[in-house]
């Protein structure tokens, strides 16, 4: 979603010697004001748009991987040969150019048109019904069309604002970087053009035996294929609270205009964040680009200590203190007051707003009423189906079988919820696999962001190779000799390695 640079490199229609190019070497140059990546793979060239559609990385510092390029920023996968989203968080294809080789010399010609869709699917279910206009909502109604699904797709949520790229609300929106049409993720009326109907209602209940969702207005949708995306809500805190400082939370576009308003509001000054959670830690981040002054409230020792360890929560520590945050470790709050937050040793610490990022819960209601198999989230097999016929769960309420780690997990994160989207919309249709894919998320905090693929939910060291305070460094979650996660800082590529060895590790 960045302003891409201009382009730059070689004139790629001028031409560039076929020696130059590399089996799976991407070489990024220009074709007119268009940026473009040459890659020769299999022998055989080909030219695709050089900036990710997700938020405008440069590919060619990506890695190729078979026939597609990974970003280096988010993990985004695209086909070389076509352009098309070989996996999220990208959803937008890239442009494609007509590649000529002769004489010693590859030139890219013409921009061609993107491939026609797959033929019509003589397969699949005569309805579909997705729960959830989240990323992962979103995901799964697009899989099903790019797949030549043409039965009917309906979306059901009653967010007025719903589909949105959350985690722009907690960054760049928030902090007033980024204007608010970016943060649409898709419109109703985009989606109407793929034929998916939007229907902002509130879901009341799900009969798996009678295939149908019941609506809070009395109505009802049918389906042979449901996939439940439900996602997650912010966690309250039980405190009193006065009502001149409530506690705002974040998760919808809602939650950040009203952050955004609180920060605008004269003489907005001070501000109280409950929590060292990813989502409170940016928030403190996107404030303090505001001109806030903000106080950070957390029980724990160091922020994100027991996700990270101690090296990269202290780390952490340190980048937000430098930009004038100010910590109250080892302390938690009892009260909301009129002039600010009351700490459990007495202290108040005055706030002219306050947000509460303590974290979020599974939105479980609807599969417990559902009768579906719960344990902290709900249990899925290694296709993502629950135990309901016809009923697939994805995101932040899917407990699914990792074959990186062998246990059960659930993550709440952005791209995790897009990918499984996609792997049960194939499977949807009947193309599915098992889903594998190695966790991975990011976050931004000032001027430092940190990738983490995998998943470490205890390790018994901690590897750091590089400095954490230069914003140069790899660190390695191990148990038992073998490295379950990776953070990078300043290390885009070594990400992406890290991702491919643990692919690779399944065989």
């Amino acid at each position: 979603m960045a302003d891409a640079p201009p382009p730059s490199g070689p004139d790629l229609a001028a031409g560039v010697p076929a020696a130059d190019l590399a089996e799976g070497v991407p070489l990024a140059g220009r074709v007119g004001d268009d940026a473009v990546l040459l890659t020769r793979i299999e022998g055989r060239c080909h030219a695709v748009g050089a900036t990710c559609t997700h938020y405008g990385a440069p590919l060619a510092e990506g890695m190729v991987v078979g026939h597609t390029v990974r970003c280096p920023w988010h993990h985004a996968a695209f086909d070389l040969r076509t352009g098309a989203v070989d996996r999220p968080p990208a959803l937008s294809p890239l442009p494609c150019w007509e590649v000529e080789e002769q004489g010693g010399t590859v030139r890219v010609a013409h921009r061609v048109e993107a491939p026609p869709p797959p033929a019509r699917r003589a397969r699949g279910p005569a309805s579909v019904v997705i729960v959830g206009a989240g990323a992962a909502g979103v995901a799964a109604a697009e899989t099903l069309r790019d797949a030549g699904y043409e039965g009917p797709v309906t979306i059901l949520d009653d967010d007025p604002d719903a589909a949105v790229d959350r985690p722009n609300l907690s960054k760049d929106y928030l902090a007033g970087n980024a204007p608010e049409e970016w943060v649409t993720l898709r419109s109703a009326a985009q989606l109407a053009e793929r034929g998916i109907t939007l229907r902002r209602t509130r879901v009341g209940a799900l009969d798996p035996r009678g295939r149908r969702v019941l609506l809070a207005d009395g109505g009802e949708a049918t389906y042979e294929a449901c996939i439940l995306a439900t996602g997650a809500s912010p966690v309250r805190l039980p405190i009193p609270t006065h009502e001149a400082r409530p506690l705002l939370t974040l998760r919808s576009l809602a939650d950040s205009r009203a952050i955004i308003a609180a920060a605008d509001r004269a003489p907005a000054r001070r501000a109280v964040v409950i929590g060292a959670s990813f989502i409170g830690l940016e928030v403190a981040a996107s404030l303090t680009a505001r001109g806030i002054a903000v106080h950070v409230v957390a029980p724990e020792a160091r922020p994100l200590e027991r996700v990270l360890g101690a090296e990269v929560g202290d780390w952490i520590r340190g980048v937000h203190e430098a930009k004038g945050v100010t910590f109250h470790l080892e302390r938690k709050p009892v009260a909301t007051e009129a002039d600010g937050v009351r700490l459990d040793d007495g202290t108040l610490l005055r706030a002219d707003f306050v947000v509460a990022g303590v974290g979020v819960r599974p939105n479980l209601g609807l599969a417990e009423g559902a009768g579906l198999a719960l344990d902290r989230g709900v249990v899925v097999d290694e296709r993502l189906v629950t135990s309901a016929p016809g009923v697939w769960a994805v995101g932040d309420i899917a407990r699914w079988p990792d074959p990186h780690t062998g246990a059960a997990i659930r993550v709440e994160h952005w791209v995790v919820a897009e990918r499984q989207a996609r792997a049960a919309a194939r499977d949807v249709l009947g193309d599915g696999a098992r889903f594998d894919a190695v966790p991975f998320f990011w976050s931004a905090h000032h001027d430092a962001v940190l990738q983490y693929v995998g998943h470490a939910e205890r390790w018994d060291r901690v590897e750091v190779d590089g400095d954490l305070a230069a914003g140069d460094a790899e660190v390695r979650y191990v148990d038992g000799g073998r490295a379950l996660a990776t953070v990078t800082v300043g290390r885009d590529r070594a990400g992406l390695a890290a991702e491919r060895r643990m692919e690779a590790a399944l065989g």
